[in-house]
């Protein structure tokens, strides 16, 4: 019988990439853990449903009957942690939803695994592996997952990322809300002065990256996991103007004539900034490097080429994760 890996928040966009790397990649069986809340969406993982090694428990992470019943059905030998409301806009306007998930949900799962841990014979406990997927928005903060492995002893580790962008991402983060918009002839909003700094990763890079970290990482480390590609916003909207006009140009498109442009760079437009935007993200990856051997596999050419001509391909999918709960309207206007 192959390994089980519980992977929460799989049906989101992180998770959902992670869940088709894992399966494509070892040889375990994967069980999805996700509410299915606005961003996540079985549609994202329709490729795999087939596969005898997958499963889905519709449960929420912060229930801790549902998580006990799934520890005990599964005994997982280990769990990646990918469920999180992650919008800082989103977290302005209803911050209660993002205490539960994020930290109440955290818990229960640290909380389940310490319990089963303690009834494991010694083998088992020491292959264990519980992994806490973060960001770089909230790099230090999380130093209570390091304390279950420090005061329980349980096998922890936790992965930093930068700003993700790919396939399956919803449309309310830049990169797919400028390419459905661009591609529709709507305005391209940009906050502020367009000069606020990320760095971009690729998320399939972000996922081998994780993946490397679960089977190779040391427990109780760290590992930072970014892209190496710094750009502000301004730069990033026209990049991504740029890889449009290569695949779907703009003399091409319908919308454009109608909407009286001749490019799509014509459709950017300043807005007033929105709030909690800090200037600017870096991370340091090269912890990772050094001691895994992880290297992004696509530079932020080829990266955005491959994600606009993902999301043009993938229209119907666009459609089905918004239905009534998102129609690319503003957010963080509390």
């Amino acid at each position: 019988m192959p390994d089980t890996w519980i992977v929460t928040g799989g049906a989101g966009f992180i998770g959902s990439n992670f869940v088709r790397l894992a399966l494509a990649e070892a040889d375990v069986q994967v069980v999805v853990v996700d509410l299915l809340t606005y961003a996540g969406n079985l549609e994202s993982l329709a490729d795999v449903a087939s596969d005898p090694r997958f499963a889905f428990e519709q449960a929420d992470i912060a229930d801790r009957a549902a998580v006990d019943r799934i520890f005990a059905q599964y005994q997982p030998s280990a769990v990646l942690n990918f469920a999180a409301e992650t919008h800082v806009d989103r977290s302005i306007d209803g911050p209660a939803e993002f205490i539960r998930t994020n930290v109440m949900g955290t818990f229960e799962l640290l909380d389940a695994a310490r319990r089963m841990q303690e009834t494991r014979p010694p083998a088992e406990r020491e292959r264990f592996r519980f992994l806490h997927v973060s960001t770089d928005e909230v790099y230090g903060s999380l130093g209570e997952v390091r304390a279950y492995k420090e005061t329980y002893g349980l096998p922890a580790l936790i992965t930093n990322c930068s700003n993700n962008y790919g396939p399956y991402q919803f449309p309310e983060k830049l990169l797919p809300l400028m390419i459905l918009n661009a591609c529709e002839g709507k305005p391209l909003p940009i906050y502020g002065d367009g000069g606020n700094v990320r760095d971009w990763l690729y998320v399939e890079d972000h996922c081998a990256g994780i993946l490397l970290a679960l089977q190779h990482g040391r427990v109780g480390e760290k590992y930072n996991i970014g892209g190496s590609a710094e750009r502000t916003n301004l730069e990033i909207v026209d990049a991504l103007c740029e890889q449009l006009e290569k695949i779907h140009p703009a003399a091409e498109n319908p919308a454009l004539r109608a909407a009286g442009v001749a490019g799509y760079n014509e459709l950017k437009t300043f807005v007033t900034d929105r709030p909690g935007h800090d200037r600017r993200y870096a991370i340091d990856a090269s912890k990772i490097r050094n001691e895994l051997g992880w290297q992004p596999a696509h530079d932020l050419d080829s990266g955005m080429g491959s994600t606009v001509q993902w999301y043009l391909e993938n229209r119907a999918w666009c459609q089905s994760v918004q239905s009534d709960s998102y129609q690319r309207e503003r957010l963080g206007l509390a």
